[in-house]
């Protein structure tokens, strides 16, 4: 498959990879921090160690880099990439649009991490929006655990671990396992909760534009920290991102 930008990558459709038994334990695990239960382990995921090794090993397939795609509203579409140079291994995560000259970037998992990427509004609004006329993951619970590692807001609400669980339990995780996981889940150690808003009045000069709408960041490690999510599209395609991200009405 081709991505701009990833032209001379071996990129590989990834979706097929999430019916694997181990996908999640492998996809999320790493999240999970140490409680008083102990370290984390592949049956809070409903997953066997094998079952997990061997999802593990295709997510980092030097030659078949992983890509899911989670089409939205108006064309629009999340995109993962495992980028999985032998000594450079990342994962990437952007919207694209057919029509944009450039992908909007959210954040990076890895050596040259990069977030949060979402706010919980989007994450939830994304989730729930698939659109079916274009390839990609469609089930609302799988696409939600997708983006869930890009997820960083101090406002998410107080139900919000029970929506993750809920979404754990329908993927396969152990019902007695997944309140403590989703709850662990949400403490994403790659950087702390950040607070989301729209953006002031755009700057009199030197600054570029500033479109209403789309939420930025105050997260200092984000790429979306005081920056347009998809810079340089024009303000008809930052109302259609906007309505597509929950952020206006549709």
């Amino acid at each position: 498959m081709l991505i701009d930008g990833y032209e001379d990558d071996p990129l590989a459709a990834g979706e097929e990879l999430i019916s694997h038994p181990g996908f999640w334990a492998a996809y999320l695990m790493w999240m999970c921090g140490s409680d008083e239960a102990g370290d984390p382990a592949t049956e809070w995921f409903g997953a066997d160690a094998a079952d997990a090794d061997a999802a593990y090993e295709a997510l980092m397939d030097e030659e078949a880099w992983p890509v899911f795609r989670v089409p939205f509203g108006g064309g629009h579409s999340a995109v993962v990439v495992g980028r999985n140079f032998p000594d450079d291994w990342g994962t990437e995560y952007f919207v694209t649009h057919p029509d944009w000259g450039r992908r909007g970037y959210l954040a990076t998992l890895g050596g040259h991490q990069a977030g949060p990427g979402l706010s919980w509004q989007e994450l939830i609004h994304i989730a729930n929006t698939p659109d079916h006329e274009a390839p990609g993951v469609h089930d609302p619970h799988a696409r939600l655990l997708l983006l869930l590692p890009v997820l960083g807001d101090d406002g998410a609400p107080v139900g919000a671990a029970g929506v993750i669980g809920e979404a754990l339990v329908r993927v396969g995780a152990p019902i007695g396992e997944a309140a403590r996981v989703a709850t662990l889940l949400l403490d994403n150690p790659m950087w702390d909760a950040a607070h989301w808003s729209m953006p002031g009045e755009p700057p009199l000069s030197g600054g570029g534009v500033s479109f209403g709408g789309i939420l930025q960041c105050d997260g200092p490690g984000s790429p979306r920290s005081g920056i347009q999510l998809a810079r340089g599209i024009t303000p008809e395609q930052s109302e259609r991102l906007a309505r597509a991200l929950g952020t206006w009405p549709a």
